[in-house]
């Protein structure tokens, strides 16, 4: 078995709450970025685009996240607001990563949400691949239109994740898994 794989058969994300600085390098974030670009793209449309955030930019953007909580929760209190301000400075460094589709291109737009999935899978992968600590989350505020707007996306724009990273404070342990017989199944034709 080669490395890749079995790196991959033990693939782990590492939640937020065990990260810490440092995060990934201006020159390990752009091998983890172009990784995000090696993603099957029928059409070569590049239907995603990724946005980084890091440095103050976490706090200005956790600013626009406690706005929009406050907006969406107006029963909320002072300390729901400042949870959710928080969120972004919780890994030092995080990537939002957008799908831009073409719904009007022949490719369906299916194809193209689906490449954005991939870019992000990609890029946990070579984050984690690298020893780097990585989560992908959406939540809330990925759907949440001043968040969108925050971000400077086009109305169409979606968010297909948030990508978190940085060192991890100490190794995830396993989750369970669904078993292998329960989920795969071997097509052999038409039954009568």
């Amino acid at each position: 078995m080669s490395d890749l794989s079995e790196f991959l058969l033990k693939r782990r994300s590492v939640v937020v709450r065990n990260m810490e600085e440092p995060g990934p390098s201006s020159d390990d974030l752009e091998n983890i970025l172009r990784a995000g670009m090696r993603v099957p793209d029928h059409g070569r449309l590049t239907p995603w685009r990724f946005i980084v955030i890091r440095g103050g930019a976490r706090e200005k953007l956790g600013k626009i996240l406690g706005e929009a909580f406050r907006k969406a929760n107006p029963e909320c209190i002072d300390e729901q607001v400042e949870i959710e301000e928080e969120r972004f400075a919780r890994a030092p460094t995080v990537i939002a990563v957008i799908s831009r589709t073409n719904p009007e291109h022949k490719i369906p737009e299916w194809e193209q949400v689906l490449s954005s999935g991939a870019a992000c899978q990609n890029m946990l992968t070579a984050a984690l691949g690298m020893g780097f600590a990585a989560q992908w989350i959406t939540e809330w505020y990925a759907y949440n239109e001043d968040v969108k707007v925050g971000l400077g996306l086009k109305p169409s724009d979606k968010v297909a994740g948030f990508l978190y990273l940085g060192s991890m404070t100490e190794p995830p342990t396993d989750r369970l898994r669904p078993e292998y017989q329960e989920i795969v199944s071997e097509w052999t034709g038409p039954t009568a």
